[in-house]
């Protein structure tokens, strides 16, 4: 049986959802305005950025058709495109043009080798 969200439904859901993530995202300065946080809490805010692009990377890269090269394009693409994304980001120091440049060269090398 296939129920069918109606327009109202929907309004609700959307309005339910917005109203979640303003608070989740208010969370943190309400609970800490008054306090400083915990040492934990510094902690994770400190360190798990690197650690989440340091899990990317491996998740990224190990495919395992960049681990056997037999298969085209041998890795080529991933493994070109996260150094890139490495050398301009210690060499500009900007996310962005790091980030950017690192996925068009993948793209392009992925669609021409």
């Amino acid at each position: 049986m296939e129920m069918r969200l109606t327009l109202v439904n929907a309004v609700i859901a959307t309005i339910a959802c917005a109203v979640l993530m303003f608070l989740l995202r208010a969370f943190p300065f309400i609970l800490f305005s008054k306090k400083k946080p915990p040492r934990i809490l510094r902690f994770i805010e400190k360190y798990i950025p690197a650690m989440v692009i340091g899990v990317l990377i491996v998740y990224c890269l190990c495919d395992a058709k960049y681990l056997t090269f037999t298969q085209r394009p041998w890795g080529i693409p991933a493994v070109t495109g996260a150094a890139l994304t490495a050398v301009l980001h210690l060499w500009k120091g900007n996310s962005m043009i790091s980030i950017f440049s690192g996925t068009i060269a993948y793209m392009l090398l992925e669609y021409f080798i």
